[in-house]
């Protein structure tokens, strides 16, 4: 009797063991979103499609202003991260091992300069190039990235892949002084990026979602123009905003916040 009833307490704690790790295995609501985000990444024809629409637009867009110039030589600034380099499978590895986004494996990852390109990307910017345009790139990789990040750059033979146009985060991560250092010798006809703080001030940590809504209304006509979007639902400010910029929220606390704002068909 004794010994059935020590084999059905450690049967019991077993159970219970399987049982909290798989719980804990179970993956969040948010991490569940970044493993379909790069499902559709890497996979979807129609994310394909509006990166071709974007560079398209893109090269109209030049083509128009290469014909009235003007004084100084023309620039296109870019972002690199999903506006250039492709890194869904950082993000996937990540999500579907249900683990938060982290300085350090980003940097192992960036540090290996293997990431593949965003479709119509390198066509768009050797274009640019080929017409006499600089193309200047404001990342928010930090300094200690620079190494893999060139090395990424020239394994696809990007133009202006040197310290002079590879403008990295120094003090802040708004990208308006970058910005103004291309302005100081250069017309800059074009932005392209996939988060809006890539083109303009007035989505620099901004406190809430609205805020960034009212910009975007205030900034419309610029969209397809001198912006230029490339999709991105992985991440970004976007998600910022969502958590009020607060990036050591658990993903319980995550989870809960996204429940709350997520507009849900009553039954």
């Amino acid at each position: 009797m004794k010994r059935s009833i020590i084999a059905l307490l450690a049967a019991t704690s077993l159970f219970t063991a399987c049982t909290t790790q798989k719980r804990t295995e179970s993956a969040s609501i948010a991490n569940n979103g970044k493993v379909w985000a790069s499902v559709w990444q890497q996979r979807a024809a129609e994310y394909r499609a509006l990166c071709f629409q974007a560079y398209n637009a893109a090269k109209l867009r030049l083509d128009e202003a290469l014909k009235n110039p003007g004084g100084k030589p023309l620039a296109v600034v870019t972002d690199i991260d999903e506006t250039i380099l492709d890194n869904s499978p950082y993000d996937a590895a990540r999500a579907i091992a249900n683990k938060e986004y982290t300085l350090a494996t980003w940097k192992t990852w960036t540090a290996k300069g293997q990431a593949d390109t965003v479709p119509g990307a390198p066509e768009f910017f050797k274009y640019a190039a080929s017409k006499g345009v600089s193309v200047f790139y404001i990342t928010n990789r930090d300094e200690d990235e620079r190494p893999g990040t060139i090395k990424n750059l020239l394994l696809y033979n990007m133009p202006d892949t040197d310290n002079d146009h590879v403008l990295l985060r120094q003090k802040t991560s708004s990208k308006e002084d970058r910005r103004k250092q291309v302005l100081n010798n250069y017309n800059i006809v074009l932005l392209c990026g996939d988060n809006l703080a890539d083109f303009d001030m007035l989505y620099d940590n901004k406190p809430a979602e609205q805020n960034r809504q009212a910009a975007t209304d205030q900034l419309k006509k610029e969209f397809g123009n001198k912006y230029i979007v490339i999709p991105n639902v992985s991440y970004g400010d976007f998600e910022g905003a969502l958590f009020n910029y607060n990036y050591s929220k658990s993903s319980g606390q995550k989870d809960s916040i996204i429940g709350a704002k997520l507009k849900v068909e009553k039954e």
